[in-house]
């Protein structure tokens, strides 16, 4: 993660928590860090804590504390009853210890842990809901939790705005939508000349990216273009791993010799592009960074039209992208042969995707974070009685 150069921080003696379930390399962890270290730069003590570390992880080369929730939990009794208050012990002993002026919470049962733990403690939270809520909350006890506690936060940020609208008015008169910022790596602008025949897609290999729904598509339109492969990049995580099933699928479809599965793949900016098309295929989604990071780079880009409405607040379609229905493999043949046999509008769509990175920058993004937590937590402090 690069840092502003020489810049002086100007200390404002302000600590600010950012909660997440780990800096494993996924969107929403991607975001914590690029926002821990805004704050940083812009004089703020930095906690991160997290559930636990993971083998692979986002770099964090700032100044920081890090605490680690199953440190503080270790011994608790096993199962969901005796690990889910241990969870919120083990976070209030942090809170007393750290003290932090503002928590930043993110995603599923952190946002709950986050706000039972500051019970009596007055320490404002501003939570972050990064998918699909009905996704993020999908039992009517954890839904009825979430429309309790969520009002009580002193803010609350979205990715889009049918997320927001799915919970009640008393959380969205609290409630912001700020975009993802992108990685400086996708900020260089469109690639010129030649292209590789390549459709490719990033992510994580798991069911909901429906990875099959573009392997069954390529597989009805293979033969009219021979020189055409799909690339597949993402790692599997145990118990979700879907590329057993993806290579099964190829073999069976006879495209074993023109998918190509690559796993985790450092600087994907490079790798990408100059493919012809990106695919996203998933069944639901937040404000997926693929998606964007495609579009910045100049891909014409294919999108599922997916809950909760990220793809489609972006997506213009058939001026930058093109957007399908969810699960229509009809449509998304038809949408690959339609960029496949005409150069001029998988340029134009490329280009015009590519604007989407002068509104997407990593500091004027920031930026905008800052300003709504810091515009939240002042609210909240001076509404205290």
């Amino acid at each position: 993660m690069e840092q502003d150069g020489p810049m002086k921080r100007n200390i404002c003696e302000k600590k600010i928590a950012f909660l997440v379930n780990s800096l494993g390399k996924g969107g929403a962890e991607r975001v914590v860090v690029n926002l821990a270290a805004h704050f940083w730069r812009r004089g703020y003590a930095v906690l991160l804590v997290t559930s636990r570390r993971q083998q692979e992880e986002y770099s964090v080369d700032f100044p920081v504390r890090r605490r680690l929730l199953e440190e503080e939990i270790d011994g608790a009794p096993f199962g969901r009853l005796g690990r889910i208050p241990a969870r919120v012990r083990g976070l209030k002993k942090i809170w007393r210890q750290e003290r932090p002026d503002m928590i930043v919470s993110f995603i599923g049962k952190m946002n709950l842990y986050a706000m039972i733990s500051v019970r009596h403690m007055k320490i404002p939270v501003i939570l972050s809901v990064r998918s699909d809520p009905a996704r993020e909350y999908p039992s009517w006890v954890q839904k009825k939790m979430a429309d309790v506690l969520f009002p009580k936060a002193a803010g609350v940020i979205f990715q889009t705005k049918e997320a927001m609208r799915a919970f009640p008015a008393p959380v969205q008169e609290r409630a912001a939508v700020l975009p993802n910022a992108l990685d400086e790596s996708f900020m260089a602008g469109r690639c010129s000349g030649p292209r590789d025949d390549e459709i490719v897609m990033v992510g994580r290999l798991d069911a909901n990216k429906n990875h099959q729904l573009l392997l069954r598509a390529f597989a009805k339109i293979q033969q009219d273009y021979p020189a055409v492969r799909v690339v597949i990049y993402g790692g599997g995580l145990a118990g979700s791993d879907t590329k057993p099933m993806l290579q099964a699928l190829c073999e069976k479809l006879g495209i074993s010799d023109k998918v190509y599965f690559m796993g985790r793949q450092p600087d994907i900016r490079r790798k990408i592009e100059r493919a012809r098309i990106f695919v996203l295929a998933s069944d639901y989604e937040g404000m997926p960074n693929a998606l964007l990071e495609a579009m910045a780079t100049g891909l014409a880009v294919i999108s599922t039209d997916c809950p909760c409405g990220g793809p489609g607040s972006v997506i213009r379609s058939g001026e930058n992208g093109i957007l399908i229905p969810v699960g229509d493999e009809e449509a998304l043949q038809q949408a690959l042969r339609k960029i496949l046999d005409d150069p001029s509008l998988e340029e134009a769509l490329g280009s015009e995707a590519a604007k989407i990175a002068q509104h997407l920058c990593p500091e004027r993004v920031c930026t905008q974070w800052q300003k709504e937590i810091e515009s939240r937590v002042k609210a909240y402090v001076g509404s205290e009685p």
